[in-house]
């Protein structure tokens, strides 16, 4: 009794001592963390293939898609976000509290699926860039799986050596070349005013849907990726995913066991919080929304660029075939020279790079969330993070550490597998982000319930605002008419004109 009061005391002593944290403009961008990856995350592929497939091959009359999906699956992402920082938990852990935890079932099945052709199409639009710029213009012989073979190996060392930070920086640094590098080409030549109209035009030309499909399931990246995310948010190790412990130590909040709790365990209400660690935590929740807003703003502007430069530099072209990258940087030399196209290729391949890379470690993450909340063994070696391991976690397969090991080797093999059977870049992305597309309508949802059931509604920082729960029912029935529609265009050939 003695030492759990020492223990109490103790742990409110940390609380009335945490650090909050700053809030002006250089300590944001410094606090920036899981958004930006998320940005990161979709910028490859969506934006370097994708955006210049539906401009070169349809001009403008696909620019509806981006703001249709960028502001209708904007709370599909925050929701998952405010999850974490409401409870301090995984949005994952939510999941497993369904009836037969059909949720995780589910996300796992979908993730390991997405593992393989999901990252064959990322990996193989970094192999495009390499291809390209050695093969094609450098004359080198070697084929495109070899490229993605060898980034594939170079991302899964890093990843498991524990080195993410540098790479993080310097793709940052890197994709900032690419942005400014895509707004000077864009003033060379700037896409006409009576373009713009098509932001408001709905129209699907013959052969388009599954560009749409893409556009709607990989802008600004998947919907799973909010998994990922949160997963992120909580290695993250700030605000409520701090303290959370704590609180539960304390008689604050309950503990969570994935296989006896209900969902309404998962619920740290912040009346009982002292007043100093409530600002803590809502400090970083609000760091964690500029975090998110701010990338998905960036990658909004880049897209539509992306979209619009092929459309006035490309059109018409079929853009496709294993050079697909070089169909791209025309744009910049035709417009500038051939000297940037090595800054465009630089840009590219950070951007492509860094997609691929975190790919290799949020879905891996995610297999292992479902398995630590599906299998009690798997839950007593729950942890990823290397400062968290112990001898067990290495030596036992079943463990959350060697099941993510394991689906990043199985993610890398069959990756590569499919670049060899498909060595087409620009079919293998559209295919991957149709996919991810038809995931998306309940992943929304399930993130949307649980934010609405389990955040309490008096807490008016952390519980969704009218407007976001208004929203985001008119979110997901736009993306589930989306959804029905593409698949009477598609399975049942009903024509739209």
């Amino acid at each position: 009794m003695a030492d759990q009061q020492i223990s109490a005391v103790k742990d409110q002593a940390e609380l009335e001592h945490l650090e909050l944290p700053k809030t002006d403009v250089r300590s944001l961008i410094r606090h920036f963390g899981p958004g930006m990856v998320l940005m990161m995350t979709g910028i490859g592929t969506s934006h370097l293939v994708t955006a210049p497939t539906a401009g070169g091959r349809f001009a403008f009359a696909l620019l509806w898609c981006l703001p249709l999906a960028y502001i209708f699956k904007y709370y599909g992402f925050e929701m998952a976000f405010r999850f974490t920082n409401a409870t301090g938990k995984s949005i994952m852990e939510a999941y497993g509290t369904a009836w037969k935890k059909w949720p995780l079932w589910y996300v796992l099945i979908t993730t390991i699926i997405q593992c393989a052709i999901g990252q064959a199409g990322r990996l193989v639009a970094c192999a495009a860039v390499l291809y390209y710029f050695f093969s094609v213009f450098l004359g080198w012989g070697l084929p495109l799986w070899s490229y993605g073979l060898v980034m594939g190996i170079i991302c899964v060392t890093i990843i498991l050596s524990g080195s993410y930070s540098t790479v993080e920086t310097v793709a940052k640094i890197a994709s900032g070349m690419l942005l400014v590098s895509t707004v000077a080409v864009y003033f060379i030549k700037p896409a006409p005013m009576a373009a713009m109209a098509h932001f408001f035009i709905f129209e699907m030309p013959e052969g388009s849907w599954l560009i749409v499909a893409a556009f709607l399931g990989l802008l600004p990246t998947g919907m799973d990726v909010s998994l990922q995310a949160s997963e992120w948010g909580k290695a993250k190790k700030v605000g409520m995913g701090k303290i959370r412990s704590q609180l539960e130590d304390m008689g604050l909040a309950k503990n969570f066991d994935p296989f006896t709790s209900k969902k309404e365990d998962l619920t740290a209400d912040t009346i009982h919080i002292p007043p100093h660690a409530l600002e803590y935590c809502q400090r970083w929740f609000k760091i964690g929304l500029w975090d998110f807003r701010f990338g998905h703003v960036i990658s909004f502007f880049i897209a539509c660029l992306f979209l619009l430069l092929a459309a006035v530099w490309m059109y018409p072209s079929s853009v496709s075939g294993r050079g697909v990258m070089g169909e791209i940087a025309q744009i910049f030399t035709q417009s500038v020279g051939p000297w940037a196209m090595v800054l465009f290729i630089l840009g590219a391949f950070a951007a492509t790079f860094s997609t691929a890379f975190n790919y290799f470690d949020g879905w891996p993450r995610v297999v292992g969330a479902c398995c630590r909340n599906l299998f009690r063994s798997t839950a007593s070696l729950s942890g990823v993070a290397r400062e968290d391991l112990t001898d067990d976690h290495r030596r036992t397969w079943y463990s959350e550490y060697n099941i993510y090991r394991m689906t990043m080797l199985f993610s890398l093999i069959t990756a590569v597998v499919l670049i060899v059977g498909v060595p087409r870049p620009v079919y293998l992305v559209l295919v991957a982000s149709a996919l991810a597309y038809f995931i998306a309508p309940v992943v929304f949802f399930l993130n949307f319930y649980y934010c609405v059931t389990v955040i309490p509604k008096e807490d008016t920082t952390f519980y969704p605002s009218l407007f976001a729960r208004c929203f985001s029912w008119i979110s997901m029935a736009v993306f589930t008419g989306m959804s029905t529609l593409l698949i009477l265009v598609r399975i049942f050939d009903i024509q739209l004109n």
